[in-house]
């Protein structure tokens, strides 16, 4: 790993091609997402959203789509997702939207900024609301004794003032953050809402 302390953030170079996003993938997250955590995960991502933007949302690499239906609204939330099982779940439903080409107003990445090599392209897109959940760790040894150390997932890893000061460089100003993500049983997540510092017309 390289680590920034001056920065707080570090970066592993995860080789290309060998990211598990499978049907089997997708089959996990939906068992995890039928659990009483899951659900209890979907609802707190539901309402924490709701609590800065009730419009139109993408949805970055949609796990089984757990997020999508727990909002309720399809015509109002859409996906993308490079696992062939979520693209076929989206298309499916007529959901399917490629962030890199299309402008949205809000985006989520519920467990997903850390898996993107390069997140600038698809940051440029997103009009005004960003709403994020990840790790987040103290230094770089937390990171790599953490059970969030994976090497053929996460590109990414942060502290909490290497992530504000990597979305301020992306044009974000941190609004509100949670810890209801831990509160519920996961190890180290933040819950992070960022908006646009000038929203693009």
């Amino acid at each position: 790993m390289i680590w920034w302390p001056e920065i707080g953030v570090g970066y592993f170079p995860v080789a290309a091609g060998t990211a598990p996003y499978d049907r089997d993938y997708f089959n996990r997250f939906d068992r995890d997402a039928r659990t009483d955590l899951g659900k209890a995960l979907m609802r707190a991502r539901v309402k924490f959203v709701e609590r800065h933007h009730r419009g139109s949302l993408i949805d970055i690499g949609i796990g089984c789509g757990a997020f999508i239906e727990a909002r309720g609204n399809h015509r109002m939330t859409y996906g993308y997702d490079v696992n062939p099982a979520g693209i076929e779940w989206l298309e499916q439903r007529g959901l399917f939207i490629n962030p890199y080409f299309v402008s949205f107003d809000a985006a989520s990445f519920w467990d997903v900024l850390e898996h993107i090599s390069d997140f600038g392209p698809l940051l440029d897109n997103v009009r005004s609301w960003l709403f994020l959940s990840l790790p987040i760790f103290y230094s770089a040894d937390h990171a790599l004794a953490s059970k969030h150390f994976r090497p053929i997932e996460h590109y990414w890893y942060f502290t909490r003032g290497g992530l504000i000061h990597v979305m301020q460089k992306c044009g974000f100003e941190l609004v509100s953050e949670s810890n209801v993500e831990t509160e519920l049983g996961r190890e180290d997540i933040g819950t992070f809402a960022f908006r646009r510092a000038h929203d693009r017309l």
